[in-house]
């Protein structure tokens, strides 16, 4: 796996970037070719509180997952924890449907520094949609671990937005 460390406000010492990569190594056994998966990793500190972030977009689909905690050692374990997890619980799901292409984009979560309380845009993103239909949509956002997913719908033959609704049910959006 290659494995992209960076830090945001912290140093990312030797230390640092081999308990990643360790940690990192168990989740080799879950993919084809390990040699040809690249994983992101963002290392962060914001409020006292240690941030991971990690990203590994395959062919297939893109895993992500994201912890807090105070100490970054525990974070670093939270969260390969929850890449674990998605991979296993998503397992059937992701073999069912061999059609799923890649997502094309990753939202990824800005500081809150960066917005003003004047409500301005602080940032815009291009992204690249992927035709699928609505269940494979669904399980990509559940990968992602968001509340909405943008996507190229194949049965409306439109752009949707897929969003997860308080009852725990799913809407869509679509554009004519």
């Amino acid at each position: 796996m290659n494995i992209n460390i960076r830090g945001d406000r912290i140093e990312i010492t030797d230390s640092i970037k081999t308990y990643v990569k360790d940690k990192l190594e168990r989740l080799e056994k879950y993919f084809d070719e390990p040699n040809s998966i690249d994983a992101h990793v963002l290392v962060k500190v914001s409020n006292g509180m240690q941030i991971i972030e990690i990203t590994i977009p395959t062919n297939k689909y893109t895993l992500r997952a994201e912890e807090k905690n105070v100490d970054l050692y525990a974070a670093i374990d939270l969260v390969i924890d929850v890449l674990e997890r998605q991979i296993r619980k998503n397992k059937t799901k992701l073999n069912r449907h061999r059609s799923i292409e890649p997502s094309g984009f990753v939202f990824m979560e800005e500081n809150d520094e960066e917005y003003t309380s004047d409500a301005t845009i602080v940032k815009r993103k291009n992204i690249e949609t992927k035709p699928m239909d609505e269940e494979e949509a669904i399980l990509q956002m559940e990968l992602l671990g968001h509340d909405f997913f943008v996507f190229k719908n194949i049965d409306e033959e439109c752009i949707s937005v897929l969003y997860k609704r308080k009852d725990g049910n799913y809407g869509i959006i679509n554009s004519k």
